[in-house]
C-alpha cells in the first residue's frame, strides 16, 4: 500500500504572522490577476544565452547590410523537451529582436514567426510563410512556385530572419526521402544571392535529425538546448520562482517549503520541464486565489495536480513521501499504475 500524506486545510497565517484581517479589504479581480500572471515572462539564464546568441547574429547581419556585403544567412536552432517553455521563450525573443531592429540603422528590417503545421508539407509551410507576409495565393500552385514567391516576398519585406516554431514537424513522416527537400529549402533561403535570410528554428529533439542530415546545413546553424530541470540543484530556484509569482499575485508562499521538498516536488510533477513547472504553479495559485486565502500551500499544488492529471491520491507527487516513483506525464494514474 502506498502511503499518502494527510491533506489538511490551507493555512490562513503566513510566515510573517499576517492574518486575513491584515490584507486589503478587497483583492483585484481574480481573473484579471491570473491573466496578468499568465502573460508574465520569466527572464531566466537559459533565455539570456539564447538572446545573446540571437543578438550576435542580428548584429552581424546588420553590419553586412551597412557594408553592402551579401553573405549567407546564419541561423540558430533551439531544441528542448515538450513543455520546456521554448515556444514562449522564442516568442519573447522574436518581439525583442523586432524592437531591436526598429531602432537600428535599418528600421525597415523584420523578423517573422511561423508555426510549422502538423502534418507538414513544404508546400503548406510555404503558404503559411506567405500568409505571415501578408500575401495570399488565389489559385492552386506547385511547391516550386510557392517557394519562389516566398523568396521574393522575404526580400520585398526586408525579412532578415525567419522563425519556424515546431520545426521538427518539417519531417513529420520521419522519412529520409523528405529530408533532402527540407535541407535544400533551408539552404536555398539562407544562400539567396539577392537576399539571404537566416533561420531561428525551435523544436523538440527531432529537429536535430533535420540539421544533422546535411553537413552544409549544419555548419551554418548554431545550436542551443534548454536542458531539463535538475531535481536537487534547481529546487531552490524553483521555490524562488514560486515566491515571485506569489508576490505578483498578492499572496505569500506558506512556510516549510524546504521541509516539504516543495521545489523538488514541483520539478518532478512538471516532468522536469521549466514551462510545465510554471504552468503547475499558476494552477496552484489559481486555487489559492479562488479560495481567498493569503498563502499558497502544498495542498493547492496537490489539488491543482489532481485536476490537471485526473489522478488519485496515490499518484499525486504532492501527497506521497516517495513522489519520484510516479510518472508525471500520465493521465488518470491510480495506485496500480505505480
Amino acid at each position: 500500500m502506498i502511503q499518502t500524506l494527510r491533506r489538511g486545510r490551507p493555512h490562513r497565517r503566513n510566515a510573517g504572522g499576517l492574518t486575513m484581517t491584515d490584507l486589503p479589504a478587497s483583492r483585484p479581480d481574480t481573473a484579471e490577476t491570473l491573466s496578468a500572471l499568465n502573460a508574465r515572462f520569466v527572464q531566466h539564464e537559459r533565455y539570456d544565452q539564447l538572446f545573446d546568441l540571437a543578438h550576435r547574429l542580428v548584429s552581424l547581419r546588420l553590419a553586412d547590410l551597412r557594408s553592402g556585403r551579401v553573405t549567407e544567412g546564419l541561423s540558430l536552432a533551439l531544441t528542448a523537451g515538450s513543455g520546456s517553455g521554448k515556444t514562449t521563450a522564442m516568442r519573447h525573443l522574436v518581439r525583442a529582436i523586432q524592437r531591436e531592429l526598429s531602432v537600428s540603422d535599418y528600421p525597415q528590417a523584420k523578423i517573422i514567426s511561423v508555426s510549422v503545421p502538423s502534418p507538414a508539407t513544404l508546400k503548406y509551410v510555404g503558404l503559411r510563410i506567405l500568409h505571415a507576409l501578408g500575401y495570399e495565393l488565389t489559385a492552386e500552385r506547385q511547391a516550386w512556385y510557392i517557394w519562389d514567391k516566398v523568396r521574393f516576398h522575404l526580400r520585398e519585406n526586408r525579412v532578415l530572419f525567419l522563425h519556424l516554431d515546431e520545426a521538427q514537424d518539417l519531417n513529420t513522416r520521419n522519412s529520409k526521402s523528405e529530408l533532402p527537400h527540407v535541407a535544400n529549402m533551408l539552404k536555398t533561403i539562407s544562400q539567396d544571392d539577392a537576399w539571404p535570410v537566416g533561420f531561428f528554428l525551435s523544436g523538440t529533439e527531432g529537429l536535430k535529425d533535420i540539421i544533422n542530415f546535411d553537413t552544409q546545413l549544419g555548419r551554418r546553424i548554431k545550436g542551443i538546448r534548454f536542458e531539463p530541470l535538475k531535481l536537487h540543484s534547481d529546487a531552490d530556484d524553483v521555490v524562488e520562482l514560486v515566491e515571485s509569482y506569489c508576490s505578483a499575485a498578492g499572496i505569500c508562499l506558506e512556510s516549510g517549503a524546504e521541509e516539504d521538498a516543495l521545489g523538488e516536488r514541483i520539478i518532478h510533477a512538471g516532468a522536469y520541464e521549466f514551462g510545465l513547472a510554471i504552468r503547475l504553479t499558476l494552477m496552484a495559485i489559481e486555487k489559492a486565489l479562488y479560495a481567498e486565502v493569503d498563502c499558497l500551500s502544498r495542498d493547492h499544488f496537490a489539488t491543482a495536480f489532481e485536476e490537471w492529471k485526473g489522478c488519485g491520491d496515490a499518484f499525486n507527487p504532492f501527497l506521497i513521501p516517495d513522489f519520484t516513483q510516479v510518472d508525471p506525464r500520465k493521465l488518470f494514474g491510480e495506485e496500480g499504475d505505480l
